[in-house]
């Protein structure tokens, strides 16, 4: 394979040693998702050293605990060097740290609708991990009340009433979800019946709202 300039930021450049002298560990257990990591090494580099043992108490020399699929991303992509932290452990030190560096990953969690959120700032989603598909299901899973409570109106209602409309909900479109005002509901869902009510479907809706203020634009340039 080709010889490619390895992407690694200065500050990490002073670790780097040829890519060609590490070996795999022996035993991971772990299946990565090459293209996923290729593709963010390419966008945005090696942002973290990966950890290899010197393999003194080991037998098996610069052997790889913690980054094994980032080696072989950068090795797919033709690096010809990588940043490289290391350790002098025994068998047990190193098979720990190669099963505890998975597992965390495992145990991590995610907090969806900032994941959403962040995704939907991101220009586009290159070096993500993420394609469209799966922040559209992301987004999709991302759940909205389906009633808000209601304080005392002073008409009986009580503390605990609930009404079964949204009062706010969200605008999407792509990986782009805007958060709308109870009146700009109120506003679409006027436009959304009439409009159902003179074409009798829902077909062309969006095109329609996005025409109306295109049209409204363009009479206010020219007012």
């Amino acid at each position: 394979m080709t010889s490619t300039p390895a992407n690694i930021p200065d500050l990490l450049r002073p670790l780097a040693v040829p890519i060609g002298d590490l070996t795999q560990y022996h035993r991971n257990p772990r299946s990565g998702d090459l293209p996923a990591i290729a593709e963010s090494l390419t966008v945005n580099g090696q942002y973290r050293a990966i950890v290899v043992n010197k393999g003194t108490l080991t037998g098996r020399a610069n052997e790889i605990l913690a980054g094994n699929h980032t080696y072989a991303a950068a090795q797919q992509i033709g690096w010809d060097e990588i940043a490289v932290t290391w350790v002098d452990v025994d068998d047990d030190a190193a098979a720990r740290i190669v099963v505890v560096d998975n597992r965390t990953n495992d145990l991590a969690g995610y907090d969806s609708v900032l994941l959403a959120e962040i995704l939907s700032d991101i220009p586009d989603l290159a070096g993500t991990g993420y394609d469209r598909e799966s922040v559209d299901r992301l987004l999709d899973d991302t759940s909205l009340p389906e009633t808000l409570e209601l304080t005392s109106d002073g008409a009986g209602t009580g503390a605990a009433a609930t009404v079964d409309y949204l009062q706010w909900g969200y605008l999407q479109w792509e990986s782009k979800r805007v958060r709308i005002t109870s009146e700009e509901v109120e506003a679409l869902n006027s436009i959304y019946t009439r409009f159902v009510d003179e074409t009798n479907s829902d077909l062309g809706f969006g095109w329609h709202v996005l025409q109306h203020a295109h049209q409204a634009e363009q009479g206010g340039q020219t007012a």
